[in-house]
């Protein structure tokens, strides 16, 4: 009977052996899996913290943006356009006719008689005949001819800013000459 017994104690032992290693080996994949999953947890963690601080940023962008917009309503005062048919621009030119220069003159000495801190935006503006790149560069130098002549006149500098739009903003279709001149000019915004 202990014949008998060994073998099946040797079965047992045998057994519990490797019952013993896959309840180890068991027990070592799951502290690897908890370390792996807690690793990706922080890493999720920090991502969420990352996106909720971008939010914020987002929101504070567009609030800033907001509160910019209500403070810049109602603040234009009024304009001046350079494109009737005297002070026209020729095409390809950036020179002031003495006929716009006589209307600058006599803008400049109503902003002075006026002696209000404005602001001046002196945009530029071509129609779309040549490159736009070009156009770009043209309509810079129609808005900076316009601003040099002022500064002559006693507008100060620092209260004058230059902007060219080039072709990208016609006042009539650009399909027939006239309507192609009346989009070279140079519009002057007054603002407060």
């Amino acid at each position: 009977m202990q014949s008998l017994k060994m073998p099946a104690l040797r079965k047992i032992a045998a057994c519990a052996m490797v019952i013993g290693g896959l309840a180890l080996s068991g027990c070592a994949t799951k502290d690897y899996v908890k370390t792996k999953v807690g690793g990706v947890q922080s890493q999720v963690s920090q991502q969420g913290a990352q996106i909720g601080e971008l939010d914020k940023t987002s929101r504070e962008a567009l609030d800033r943006a907001t509160a910019a917009g209500k403070l810049a309503e109602g603040k234009f005062m009024y304009s001046m356009v350079l494109s009737d048919d005297s002070v026209k621009f020729p095409v390809d030119a950036a020179n002031l006719s003495p006929e716009a220069e006589q209307r600058l003159t006599e803008f400049s000495e109503k902003l002075k008689g006026e002696n209000k801190n404005v602001y001046l935006e002196i945009q530029g503006h071509t129609d779309n005949v040549g490159d736009p790149a070009y156009n770009d560069s043209l309509g810079a130098k129609r808005a900076e001819a316009v601003r040099k002549f002022l500064s002559t006149h006693g507008i100060a500098l620092n209260r004058m800013a230059t902007i060219s739009y080039g072709e990208e903003a016609p006042v009539v279709a650009n399909d027939t000459r006239e309507n192609r001149a009346q989009n070279r000019r140079v519009v002057v915004m007054v603002l407060s």
